[in-house]
């Protein structure tokens, strides 16, 4: 297959993954700073409130407040994939591993902190930010496996297509990443908690809510996409790339 020959506008040049090494990339380092801060954010404020609204036909339906943030994150591992490659998504998606990490284990130190005695706020902040280890464990494994085969099934597609078709990818890769992720996430942390059925439920709810986002976002994603590639002049073929997760190094 001739990666040259693709759709994209002049300018824009079609290399292998190992050609980028060294190049100096002007928004690799804001789509990593965005992709990590809307990650953190969405687990951290957003994961603990359940939201209701009332939809035409389907009537009052409850979902988890983060679930309207935490897809662009899915929104922008597509563009780091589709533009600078699966070696620098594989790298983002560690340092968002590192950073929840991270976030949730200042959140478990500053909640066990002893309150000075005229601080009234201790118990509303162990409610928002108190961490239950066994969900923390299955967020941080369902959010990894989650988007290593996003990017992982983005990467192929690519490749497969020709750099065409760029929404049979950006949806297919969430098909699947999402899948993974809800998979993994719900299981971990209610199964035995919750009732079986309401597991089920649930997960079935929120992996379509979140492929649904996906599609509804396709227009925003081409217009970044096309932006980032016409900023940085190049997109990105893994015809030679190792598909291994468990790297940093690009």
């Amino acid at each position: 297959m001739d990666i040259s020959q693709t759709a994209e506008p002049p300018g824009i040049t079609a290399v292998e993954a190992d050609a980028v090494a060294g190049r100096q990339l002007r928004y690799y380092d804001f789509a990593m700073a965005a992709f990590v801060a809307i990650l953190i954010c969405s687990n951290l404020i957003g994961a603990g409130k359940p939201a209701q609204v009332i939809l035409p036909v389907f009537g009052p339906v409850t979902f988890g407040a983060g679930i309207l943030f935490f897809p662009l994150s899915y929104v922008l591992g597509d563009v780091l994939t589709e533009v600078y490659g699966f070696a620098r998504a594989r790298r983002v998606v560690w340092v968002g591993f590192a950073a929840s990490i991270f976030a949730a284990g200042m959140a478990f130190v500053v909640v066990a902190l002893p309150p000075a005695p005229d601080w009234t706020g201790q118990k509303t902040l162990a409610e928002v930010f108190g961490q239950v280890p066994r969900i923390f464990l299955a967020s941080i494994a369902a959010f990894w496996a989650g988007e290593m085969a996003n990017a992982i099934v983005l990467a192929r597609m690519k490749v497969l297509t020709g750099g065409r078709m760029l929404w049979t990818r950006t949806i297919g890769s969430t098909v699947v990443g999402q899948g993974v992720d809800s998979l993994l996430f719900y299981p971990l942390a209610f199964l035995g908690t919750w009732e079986t059925s309401l597991v089920i439920q649930v997960l079935v709810t929120n992996y379509l809510l979140k492929v649904l986002w996906e599609v509804i976002l396709t227009p925003v994603t081409y217009r970044i996409v096309a932006a980032f590639k016409a900023a940085e002049g190049l997109d990105v073929f893994d015809t030679k790339t190792d598909f291994t997760p468990f790297k940093t190094r690009v």
